[in-house]
């Protein structure tokens, strides 16, 4: 489900900004942008967003202005006087002049400056962890909003499908006389004689196999399934996702042995609100 939140808070002048963004997923994949200093914690982080969020991929920023404490860069003596002792031997060594300007060569020799990096204030961390669960909060709200407003539309949909298959009623009992209709007229004429009781027994076969009073008893049972589960317990988009599977194999049946223009119209209205069920279906956790 797509998910929106942030927070921004201040400590020692500078300011923290947390921003949370979530795309569908049926897996937890984050992806974590924060500064250097915050990498220990990156575990606490991925534990802290995982309750909340639950499955999506995550884009997780912490920024803070002016908050990077400057490194400590030291010149590294050690290294330097290394160098300079093995300048001066590979200089005898092959006869030939040392440097003229000893400091311009050294110092761009690597590791002659040591960058050490600041340790990160447990105070600040403890104002980051209030600032991440502040973005949570304001993530979890729009994530609920979202479902508020799909809800409303599942719940339009499936009872316009729901609605959609009782007018296929008032049109089995005439499928029937206008498919007997136009086998017997076929029959006539091609001039063929043919056994009224044969006839009869056939066209109970016939119609048996056309009979949908099956699709329409499970179509309902999945049509209230839904509507059931919909409103349960969280976390059940993959379950509606399966049921909503199973909804448009017995549109599809119906579709298959209406063998009835108007029905196959009431199919394809019913295809359609499916359509727009299933489109939103990846959005609900």
């Amino acid at each position: 489900m797509t998910g929106y939140g942030k927070a921004e808070t201040e400590f020692n002048d500078n300011k923290i900004s947390v921003e949370i963004k979530s795309l569908n997923s049926k897996q937890f994949d984050v992806n974590l942008r924060i500064p250097l200093i915050y990498k220990d914690k990156e575990l606490e982080i991925r534990n802290k967003l995982l309750p909340g969020v639950e499955r999506g991929k995550i884009d997780c920023t912490i920024l803070v202005d002016s908050s990077d404490k400057p490194p400590v860069s030291k010149i590294n003596r050690n290294a330097i006087e290394s160098y300079y002792l093995e300048i001066k031997e590979i200089a005898k060594f092959l006869d030939i002049s040392e440097p003229s300007d000893w400091c311009s060569v050294l110092m761009r020799l690597p590791e002659t400056i040591k960058t050490e990096a600041a340790e990160l204030d447990e105070a600040e961390w403890k104002i980051v962890e209030r600032t991440i669960d502040e973005a949570m909060t304001a993530f979890v709200q729009f994530r609920t909003q979202e479902g508020e407003m799909l809800e409303k539309v599942f719940v339009d949909k499936i009872h316009n499908i729901s609605l959609l298959s009782k007018e296929i009623e008032k049109y089995e009992s005439s499928r029937i006389e206008k498919i007997k209709s136009r086998i017997q007229e076929s029959f006539h004429k091609m001039e063929i004689v043919y056994d009224e009781n044969r006839f009869e027994q056939e066209m109970v076969y016939y119609m048996d196999r056309l009979d949908i009073s099956e699709e329409k008893a499970r179509l309902s049972n999945h049509l209230n399934y839904f509507s059931e589960t919909m409103t349960g317990e969280k976390s059940q988009g993959r379950k509606l996702g399966f049921i909503v599977q199973e909804i448009g194999r017995e549109i599809n049946t119906l579709g298959s042995k209406s063998n009835h223009a108007d029905m196959q119209k009431i199919v394809v209205q019913m295809k359609d609100e499916l359509e727009q069920v299933k489109e939103q279906i990846l959005n609900v956790l």
